[in-house]
């Protein structure tokens, strides 16, 4: 129903998208994406930890672009933050993963959340020895009943930057070509979120609209509160697909 609405883009992201079946389901849903939709753009959002060579090999073919989530290169920032998986170190997931990216032909990109934790962090180095295509740049976002409030599973104030100090961290970082920033109003409704029953879920809230299987694409999307054209100002649409980017398996 989307692609025949025109669909050009779809990104998996969660939770941890890899955790079930150890990515196989995902990597289904990305092979059907890519090889029966035709999707131009298939990509996906993970923290790096469960990833493996051996679904690269089964899947990366059909997969665009992969984000992996580094919020800091200091260890114990990391820590603090929250990444952390047992004994596996988070970046040495991140670099292994970007290998398997270059030789594989998905285009690698980071993604970034800028939080009290890391907002005096300089980045430039790391991020210019991994070259991404794309590292996207957040400000911390909270969102009322998500990572905060009382009924929120968790509590992510204390993350809070002002919109000053995120200002200050992408100056600090003018100097990297493949930043992407990304403010708390420019995120808040310029993303067609799906959930798990293909309703789209408000930006502000995350409190979710109709399903699509009920009332159509076009329907849902109208009663959802997505801004197209804060989605084209943050610079939402790129240069996203494979073909494009000239990757090679």
């Amino acid at each position: 129903m989307l692609t025949d609405e025109g669909m050009e883009k779809i990104n998996f992201s969660g939770g941890e998208p890899f955790l079930k079946d150890k990515g196989k389901y995902l990597g289904d849903l990305v092979k059907f994406c890519k090889s029966d939709l035709k999707v131009p753009s298939v990509t996906i959002v993970s923290n790096g930890s469960l990833i493996t060579e051996e679904w690269f090999q089964e899947y990366g073919y059909f997969l665009d672009i992969l984000a992996i989530s580094c919020d800091s290169f200091n260890p114990e920032t990391n820590d603090k933050i929250g990444r952390r998986a047992g004994k596996k170190s988070h970046l040495d997931s991140l670099r292994k993963v970007r290998e398997w990216c270059i030789q594989y032909g998905v285009a690698f990109k980071i993604n970034t959340v800028v939080n009290t934790y890391n907002k005096d962090e300089d980045m430039t180095e790391e991020i210019s020895v991994l070259n991404p295509v794309r590292w996207k740049v957040f400000q911390c976002l909270i969102i009322d009943g998500e990572n905060a409030g009382q009924d929120a599973l968790r509590n992510a104030e204390k993350f809070v930057l002002s919109h000053q100090e995120f200002e200050e961290f992408l100056k600090r970082h003018s100097s990297v070509k493949c930043l992407v920033p990304e403010n708390n109003d420019a995120m808040r409704s310029s993303y067609l979120i799906l959930d798990e029953y293909m309703r789209f879920l408000d930006g502000a809230k995350k409190t979710p609209g109709k399903s699509l299987l009920d009332v159509g694409v076009q329907n849902a999307i109208n009663h959802s509160d997505f801004d197209e054209k804060m989605f084209f100002k943050r610079g939402g649409k790129y240069i996203w697909s494979k073909a494009d980017l000239k990757l090679e398996w």
